[in-house]
């Protein structure tokens, strides 16, 4: 399968089938989010829109980047999101960069978001579709971001089905100016784990698939053949 490499800038509406990739720290939160029991995630365009999703449907939780504020109930961080409780619940996601490069996309005939801890399940479920080329979008720092980068040459390696050693893939993302921002406590909302979390290969054995439902842009659990 050819693999383009692309940032949210880049992205004009006719790819046909992309991965939005946000390492550090959106969709290895959501990837987390889906393995504590949330049903769906429900991606906002900005912050007002997420406290506009939770206030009508009461139930819904409302998470967002960087640090905790009125209204939401969640912080953008696999670390602090796993001592929740998201058994059946629908969760309205908003963050910087990730869901930005989502919703972009949200129109493709697939669209799949993913870090390291989905990169096996993402790749196997590309290769079941059938498709003959895949958007690689990165998302942080305009689409310049290391780790994001680096996740999107993994998966190209093996999309090309090649058995690829993630180490080195991984190195780049660990010594990446986003981890260090995360290590060194330059970003609010961080847990101490966060940096190791967004590390762990193939953590999960799911995809995640973003689609448009009754108006809104929805992210699920996508099984991986």
């Amino acid at each position: 399968m050819d693999a383009r490499v692309a940032g949210i800038p880049d992205l004009d509406g006719t790819e046909e089938v992309a991965v939005v990739i946000d390492v550090m720290r959106a969709f290895t939160t959501a990837a987390w989010a889906f393995h504590l029991g949330a049903t769906r995630i429900v991606l906002a365009a900005d912050e007002d829109e997420a406290l506009a999703l939770k206030d009508r449907h009461p139930g819904w939780l409302a998470l967002k980047d960087r640090a905790p504020a009125r209204g939401f109930d969640l912080t953008n961080s696999p670390g602090l999101i796993r001592q929740a409780d998201l058994s059946g619940r629908t969760v309205v996601q908003k963050t910087t960069a990730g869901t930005v490069g989502a919703l972009a996309v949200a129109d493709a005939e697939l669209a799949l978001c993913a870090g390291f801890v989905v990169a096996g399940a993402t790749a196997r479920a590309l290769s079941a579709s059938g498709a003959g080329s895949v958007t690689l979008v990165a998302t942080g720092d305009g689409g310049r971001a290391e780790e994001d980068l680096a996740c999107a040459a993994y998966l190209a390696r093996l999309l090309a089905g090649d058995r690829a050693d993630p180490a080195p893939h991984l190195h780049r993302a660990e010594t990446s100016p986003a981890a260090d921002d995360l290590r060194r406590g330059r970003r609010r909302g961080v847990h101490p784990d966060d940096v190791a979390l967004c590390l762990e290969v193939d953590r999960f054995d799911f995809a995640m698939k973003v689609g448009r439902e009754e108006g809104l842009t929805v992210l699920r659990p996508f099984p991986a053949r």
